[in-house]
């Protein structure tokens, strides 16, 4: 295949649309099943990008999730604990395969944006992963291949016109990469750039204690943020972004969107919430955004209209605002990626809040002495990588 014909490009206004090779050569992609689109493109070969990095800089299996050209979540293959599989709604009792396991954590650091998703996969898709899919509401796939249950199982989804791509994993694209806007032509080297352990050395704070753990969380952030639109930051645990702050125009609205996702999250977990009873039959969608609104400040606007009645088996306990930031507080272990430099110490103030303890930034702000005294009042490690992640 050497051009795909696009139903429309961005807007159902704008054809025609197709995506082709300038030089002739196949498209390093096959079409198993639907009819992807423009947008759909965008967030296959982009989020495949980010999967396959991340398993080559951590050697375990990697997933994303994403939304409008940025990850929702992104996460290395560790095994569900049972928290895990309670919050993210994994009905299967037994193991799960380490690519199931990824793809189930990146979808659930932020299941409501991850509403309609593509779903990226740095290994073969297998049954668990497909069944796990099946059921959520996603826009399509890209894997390096699937294993023929799985191909079946997908096939079904949305009256079998679900999206599967499968893509070659041994392409490599052009040094050079150009792209038209406005009718004029940009030109640049791609980003080989390679995030990996070295970028980690120069710890800038007192503590300089940087366990394994946080090392394989800073890569995990700084791999997400090389594949977000800018400005970016993004939390990580345990090998799972936990909230991205993408595409806004100051570093303190990405950190506090971000750091807002993180606790959001950690939420999720609170004995309150894994307590709900839901009525039989409500949809995964909706037990999301039940979820969401019992955690905000509307739950007992949403309890005096008596909503609940819809949703719950019984009327919910009200999570209050002094439960939440309690419970919030208790946090930590966070690590924190940044795209450029944090220009003010307030960044460092208020990813702590949410239990950053290790931070991974380029450093080169003319307030850097301001950044580091910050992050040494509390004990906080940050290395500067010296490399900016900018994407647009």
């Amino acid at each position: 295949m050497t051009e795909f014909e696009l139903k429309y490009g961005c807007n159902p206004n704008q054809k025609p649309a197709k995506i082709f090779m300038k030089d002739g050569s196949q498209l390093p992609v096959q079409v198993l099943n639907g009819k992807p689109g423009y947008i759909n493109f965008l967030d296959a070969f982009n989020s495949w990008q980010l999967v396959r990095e991340l398993k080559e800089a951590t050697g375990l299996p990697s997933a994303a999730s994403f939304k409008h050209v940025s990850p929702a979540g992104a996460a290395v293959g560790h095994p569900l604990t049972d928290v895990e599989r309670q919050m993210y709604f994994v009905s299967e009792k037994g193991p799960l395969s380490p690519i199931a396991c990824a793809y189930i954590r990146a979808r659930g650091a932020d299941r409501l944006c991850s509403y309609g998703d593509w779903a990226a996969l740095s290994d073969v898709c297998d049954a668990d992963t497909a069944r796990y899919i099946k059921p959520e509401v996603s826009d399509g796939i890209i894997a390096p291949g699937y294993t023929d249950e799985a191909l079946a199982i997908l096939k079904e989804k949305k009256k079998g016109r679900y999206n599967v791509i499968q893509v070659d994993a041994s392409y490599v694209p052009s040094a050079q990469e150009c792209k038209d806007v406005f009718g004029v032509t940009f030109e640049q080297g791609h980003n080989f750039c390679k995030i990996d352990e070295s970028l980690l050395q120069n710890i800038v704070t007192e503590n300089k204690e940087l366990p394994q753990q946080a090392k394989v969380d800073m890569i995990v952030a700084l791999i997400t943020l090389k594949y977000t639109q800018s400005n970016s930051v993004c939390y990580v645990k345990n090998g799972q972004a936990i909230g991205v702050g993408a595409g806004q125009q100051s570093r303190i609205h990405c950190t506090r969107l971000a750091g807002q996702k993180a606790d959001n999250w950690y939420l999720r977990q609170h004995p309150k919430v894994l307590g709900l009873q839901f009525l039989p039959g409500v949809r995964r969608p909706d037990r999301d955004n039940a979820i969401d609104v019992y955690t905000s400040e509307e739950y007992e606007d949403v309890l005096a209209e008596g909503v609940w009645q819809t949703i719950f088996q019984v009327k919910p306990p009200v999570l209050t605002a002094q439960e939440k930031k309690e419970w919030i507080a208790t946090q930590s272990g966070v690590t924190v990626g940044s795209d450029a430099f944090f220009p003010f110490g307030d960044n460092v103030e208020r990813a702590r809040k949410s239990g950053v303890q290790y931070i991974a930034e380029p450093g080169g702000s003319i307030r850097d002495d301001n950044v580091i005294d910050t992050a040494n009042k509390y004990g906080i490690v940050m290395a500067f990588t010296g490399l900016r992640l900018f994407h647009h």
